[in-house]
């Protein structure tokens, strides 16, 4: 069973552009070293302070074989030192949650 990790974050509302540069580096890791990414989706309309990633993964055993292999590349490594040093980010919260909704009809247009 698929499970999705949904993360929130608290950034600094000045911090915009360093967050959409961590994103877009996890971009690139976060795929290489075995989730498959949804998205890393920063402020646009209304607060500009919360941000939102989503990525799936097997099982919770997996999930934690993928955060050793995200530690230790050099990438990840990168963008975890980025964070710290820059600040940018104040809080961030992950859950785990099933798909319960599917499957899912096809879209239809109008």
């Amino acid at each position: 069973m698929t499970i999705t990790c949904f993360i929130r974050y608290e950034i600094d509302p000045f911090g915009k552009a360093a967050f959409e540069e961590y994103a877009r580096n996890w971009g690139q890791a976060i795929p290489r070293c075995g989730a498959d990414l949804i998205g890393y989706f920063a402020p646009h309309e209304g607060s500009a302070t919360t941000a939102y990633a989503a990525y799936n993964i097997d099982s919770l055993a997996a999930y934690e074989a993928y955060r050793a292999r995200l530690a230790a590349d050099p990438a990840g490594k990168a963008n975890y030192e980025f964070a710290r040093l820059e600040k940018f980010i104040l809080k961030e919260d992950r859950m785990f949650l099933k798909l319960a909704s599917g499957p899912h009809a096809k879209l239809v247009l109008p």
